[in-house]
């Protein structure tokens, strides 16, 4: 059935609307099924008769179906061969044609496709974009370079490979001379046209772009290309960091204009090159060090100019970490201008930070926090400031230590109004101590050997902290700022006094002080020493945990509108490390909690818009659910179910992999509780087919199903569900991205239901994992294969064993067994590296010794390969580690957070051991074999004496002694 290109606009259009999103998306994924949806979606925004907003929801679903589908995890196309050849045609044409906010879409959807097919399956491409470049078209340029663009910037995060540098010089070797004949002829038209407003805007444009494929094809190595230009380039790079033109500046003081663009991106290439290439680029470099001094000596506080400020302080920043070059610097009196004209102006509160601060104070947190990935010009001018440090820490120290002093009389002569003087004092001082990296977890770790970060806090800071009122409240940030840096350098005494204070500013009025008062708490809760103990402990928590919650909820839910409450992480991240740190100690408190993690949750599944947030909440409700459902298992599992089954009714994507987590973690915490009717009303849907597409609902639905089983089996067998369950196994064990959770489902089915209810289906089972180890086998597949050989081998206890094993799989092929265990399940079995995989193998060789008759009769030398295997794994006999207590949360800034699965470490599921009452694998084994040979009238030993080779005889004769 064809596509109606008006309705299907007419539903994107309508999937970017709240009130209506969820309907079209499912009219959408409906017409997602007709042939050509792809190019259709492509002819929508391609087409001006649909508008803007359509084209650009075309577009992003477009995006979103390339990243879905376009290939298998074996890398081959899931679109038909004509869309792929269609969809690579016209993607490059419509780049050209298109606004720069579809071409933003488009590009990401380019690099998708980039990824799995360039160059190898589109080597065609690089000769299509230079076919497009025009020396005097710059619209047209700017498609083919944006392009060009979202394609090579992928290999600014790569390691050095051969396929890597083999993709780059098929890329450099047809754009590389085309490209600096662009560089010239777009040099040249700016020239002619300095006076055309309307020519200048697009050819800045170019420019731009141009700038960061300098970066991108260089990022790796410096082009040959480049090299024997470098004159030129350097040239090039030089003059437009150095233009200026009336006609490109704008009245917006907030917003980078292109100037200040082209000329950041010309910073942050100089600062590539001076970094990987000085050999080759260092004779250039003076001219840029001149050239960036007279920048930042003469560029304005506006906001605008922020970006062009910080590129050029991390030049500089690159520039002296050679020491050679950092000589410059080194004497007091140039060391002073440096201070003066540079560091102090972009360290200094500028009007534009304080209304931030006022009106925006959750964007004034995220640029201002330790660790920030933000240009800002303070963050810039701090690591300036501590380069000069590393190099001349003497000369450095006593110039800033005098304006320090400066700024302090300053404010101590007039406090009323020279606040900002003791808030540069308080920064500067904060930038010279610290010495060495500041990590995320200790804060500053090192200070330098004058700095006394104690002393300088009680004469200079902690009046702040104390004070009640009359203290600006951006100096309240200072003291709480300061004790946050320089937490691992107060001991744990002087925070018994310290971390009161930081939980009486919970209460503060103030947006800024509050936040960084919960950041700080946070992070000193955190704080472990050198024998991993808590620097502040568990009941110095536990005894302020109900104000502390009390407080932290109340701030969170203060604005009850769902974009406000998720707007601050920080305090959401506070809560959390609460219930991490007093544990059971949440008990007492426990119906107030629930009553908040509720509410929180169910308006924040209503628009999910902060995902730091949304991680964070779920984190602290698997915190609450680990320490409080063991003691209150019905009342959780009560007052919980309700908003989590309004999450999957409702299906809020978002937050679904994490309820079915929390949902699994509930029924954990009581396992020998029968299954609620809540928890049987569950089966039927997370049954359903479709909730298993969802990558990212895999992993955690798996969790929940094996969580399920082990209370419910009868409930299931009862109502015929096994085959269901069996057949999501099989989907997932057949590819290679879920074939892990199909094992861990497969173990806990043969765990809980008995042989009687599933012998029946083992035959199958086996055939479709034979299959697959002879079709496209992966070594983690023979590896979970050869687990799960051990685990059935083990458990004869349980009716199952090796020969039971081996019965089962000479009924798909008689003779199979030998081979199999020969060639796979033996040599294997020494590649398995978790202790408890090791731990099984040991339980399952040995059992095969003793008590296999396929072994003791028909494989005589089996019985021997058997033992030696045996005896090798135990000279590393496998010890599983003790609980490991520390829970350390996913980082929501990691580039791969969020993408599919994330699991919440509060509630990570600990290893099942299914033979806890082995603890020294060495003596059961002997133990167990010498019983055995009782049971046996003396055949054990027999066997051993006439099949083991002479030398394995004596190892084995240790362990039997043992």
């Amino acid at each position: 059935m064809a596509l109606d290109l008006q309705e299907l606009a007419r539903l994107l259009e309508a999937s970017l609307d709240p009130t209506k999103n969820k309907q079209a998306e499912l009219a959408i994924l409906h017409e997602e099924k007709k042939p050509n949806f792809s190019l259709s979606l492509l002819q929508i925004v391609a087409s001006e008769t649909y508008g803007g907003t359509a084209r650009l929801a075309s577009a992003l679903y477009f995006k979103n179906l390339i990243k879905r589908n376009w290939t298998d995890e074996d890398g081959n196309h899931k679109f038909p061969p004509h869309e792929v050849i269609a969809i690579k045609r016209e993607l490059i044409g419509l780049m050209i044609s298109v606004p720069p906010t579809i071409q933003y879409q488009l590009g990401d959807a380019i690099s998708v496709i980039a990824d799995s097919d360039f160059w190898e399956r589109w080597d065609t491409l690089v000769d299509d974009l230079v076919s497009r470049l025009t020396p005097d078209n710059p619209r047209t340029n700017i498609g083919v370079l944006q392009v060009a663009h979202s394609i090579f910037k992928r290999w600014r995060p790569l390691y050095r490979s051969d396929p890597l540098f083999t993709e780059i010089n098929h890329v450099l070797g047809k754009f590389g001379t085309p490209f600096l004949a662009l560089v010239e002829s777009t040099d040249g038209m700016i020239t002619q046209n300095s006076l055309n407003k309307n020519l200048l805007s697009p050819l800045f444009a170019t420019l731009n772009l141009i700038i960061k494929l300098f970066y991108d094809l260089s990022v790796q190595d410096l082009p040959p290309v480049f090299e024997d230009s470098l004159p030129a380039v350097t040239s090039f790079l030089h003059k437009y960091l150095t233009y200026e033109n009336k006609l490109l500046q704008t009245d917006d003081d907030n917003e980078a204009g292109p100037l200040e663009l082209v000329k950041a991106g010309i910073f942050e290439v100089l600062e590539l090159w001076i970094q990987k290439y000085e050999d080759v680029f260092g004779e250039h470099v003076g001219q840029f060090i001149g050239s960036s001094w007279n920048l930042l000596t003469t560029v304005g506080p506006e906001p605008k100019c922020d970006i062009l400020v910080s590129k050029a302080l991390q030049f500089l920043t690159a520039v002296t970490s050679s020491t050679e070059r950092a000589q410059a610097f080194n004497d007091e009196s140039t060391l002073s201008q440096v201070v003066e004209r540079v560091i102090l102006p972009n360290l200094t509160l500028r009007d534009s930070d304080i209304e931030l601060f006022e009106d925006e104070p959750i964007e004034f947190i995220r640029r201002d926090i330790e660790g920030s990935d933000s240009d800002t010009r303070r963050r810039a001018a701090t690591d300036f400031l501590r380069q000069l440090m590393t190099k001349f820490e003497s000369i450095v120290s006593t110039v800033v230590l005098r304006y320090i002093d400066h700024f302090l009389s300053e404010y101590s002569h007039d406090p009323s109004t020279k606040w900002k003087s003791k808030d540069t004092a308080v920064y500067l001082y904060s930038s010279i101590a610290a010495k060495g990296t500041i990590t995320a977890s200790q804060g500053v770790t090192s200070t330098n050997h004058f700095a006394s970060v104690i002393e300088f806090f009680q004469n200079n800071i902690a009046r702040d902290l104390m004070s009640d009122s009359g203290v600006e409240p951006i100096l309240k940030v200072d003291a709480i700022k300061y004790l946050y840096v320089f937490r691992s350098q107060i001991t744990a005494a002087q925070w018994q006094d310290a971390f009161p204070l930081l939980v009486k500013h919970l209460s503060s009025s103030d947006y800024v002080v509050y936040t960084y008062a919960a950041i700080a708490l946070e992070r000193t809760m955190a704080i472990t020493n050198n024998s991993n103990q808590h620097v502040i402990s568990k009941a110095g928590v536990e005894t302020l945990s109900a104000q502390l919650l009390q407080h932290l909820f109340g701030l969170i839910e203060k604005e009850p509108q769902p974009e406000k409450l998720q707007e601050n992480e920080f305090l959401m991240r506070c809560a959390m490390r609460v219930l991490i740190v007093i544990k059971e100690g949440v008990v007492p408190i426990v119906d107030d909690t629930l009553t908040h993690f509720v509410r929180i949750t169910q308006i924040s599944s209503e628009n999910p818009s902060n995902p730091r947030f949304c991680y964070y909440l779920f984190e602290a409700l698997g915190a609450f659910i680990r320490f409080a459902a063991p003691s209150h298992p019905q009342k959780l599992e009560n007052g919980l179910y309700s908003v989590f089954a309004s999450v999957l009714q409702n299906d809020v994507q978002e937050f679904v992999p994490y309820v079915f987590q929390l949902f699994a973690a509930l029924l954990e915490a009581n396992p020998s509780g029968s299954l609620s009717d809540y928890y049987k009303s569950l089966v039927p849907p997370i049954l359903t087919p479709g909730l298993w597409v969802s990558k990212g609902n895999v992993p955690a639905l798996v969790r929940l199903l094996s969580s399920i089983i082990p209370r419910g089996s009868s409930d299931i067998a009862q109502n015929n569900q096994i085959e269901t369950i069996l057949d999501i196994f099989s989907n997932l064990v057949s590819t290679k991205t879920n074939e892990v959770h199909g094992f861990e489902l497969l173990e806990c089915i043969i765990a809980n239901f008995p042989l009687s209810t599933i012998e029946k289906y083992y035959t199958t089972i086996l055939q479709i994992l034979l299959s697959r180890l002879n079709d496209s086998r992966t070594e983690t597949f023979a590896l979970k294969f050869v687990r799960l050989y051990h685990f059935i081998s083990a458990k004869d206890d349980k009716g199952l064993g090796a020969d039971f094993f081996i019965t089962k799989v000479e009924e798909i092929q008689p003779g199979v067994f030998v081979p199999l265990y020969l060639t796979i399940i033996l040599p294997d079995t020494q590649k398995l590296l978790r202790p408890l995989d090791r731990k099984t193998a040991v339980i399952s060789l040995t059992k095969t010794l003793t008590d296999s008759e396929a072994f003791a009769v028909r494989y005589r030398k089996g019985w021997s390969y058997t033992c030696e295997a045996l005896l090798k794994l135990l000279e590393n006999p496998p010890i599983l580690a003790a609980t490991d207590d520390v829970i350390t949360e996913q980082d929501p800034d990691d580039m791969s957070f969020g993408v599919g699965f994330t699991q919440l470490t509060t509630i990570k599921r600990p290893v099942r051991d299914q033979w806890p009452e082995i603890t020294d694998a060495k003596r059961w084994v002997g133990e167990y074999i010498r019983a055995a040979d009782r049971r046996h009238g003396g055949k054990v030993m027999g066997f051993a004496q006439e099949r083991l080779p002479p030398q394995a005889g004596p190892v084995f004769a240790t362990i039997m002694q043992r």
